[in-house]
């Protein structure tokens, strides 16, 4: 009986950090379109409508969400998972939602909780609300929602395991 010896190994730390490097890098890019995309709607629709300061900043937070799916799903994410589509959204909805509570329960908070009334405050309530829900939403994204497709061992422990297994369907005892 043929013993298999794994060739296969994790990636050492410091590929597995370029990675998330360049994940954080590309998360970040697409968060900040969002960010502007946030701030700009919630700031516009704030100083046009006159609106209360909550409501302006979950428009401007629901159409940043769009955006943001866009984004991950068709770049950061791109090599995701693609065959439970509908589970992805689910999920992304799900914790854009929670998300959503975080950053805008922040302006709460402040417009209401703390009485604070200005523009600055305004803005500065999104800021505190908004850093806390992107830490939140790349770790239940990448955890949760875009799962990466599992990568192959490699290439050369595939086609040793692939010998192993012919050589033991080859041997005397299996043939017929």
């Amino acid at each position: 009986m043929a013993t298999t010896n794994s060739t296969h190994r994790r990636p050492s730390l410091s590929r597995r950090l370029r990675g998330v490097s360049g994940e954080v890098v590309q998360f970040a890019i697409v968060g900040l379109a969002g960010v502007a995309v946030n701030f700009g709607v919630s700031n516009a629709v704030l100083h046009a409508t006159h609106w209360a300061p909550v409501r302006c900043s979950v428009i401007g937070t629901l159409v940043a969400i769009v955006v943001n799916y866009l984004g991950y799903r068709y770049w950061v994410y791109r090599d995701s998972d693609a065959a439970s589509r509908r589970r992805e959204i689910t999920l992304f909805l799900l914790f854009s939602a929670i998300g959503l509570l975080i950053e805008n329960g922040a302006v709460w908070v402040a417009t209401y909780g703390l009485a604070l009334k200005s523009t600055l405050a305004y803005n500065g309530a999104k800021v505190l609300g908004t850093g806390l829900a992107t830490l939140f939403r790349f770790f239940s994204y990448r955890t949760w929602v875009f799962r990466a497709i599992p990568e192959l061992a490699e290439p050369a422990a595939v086609v040793a395991q692939a010998e192993r297994i012919l050589a033991v369907e080859d041997s005397p005892q299996y043939v017929r």
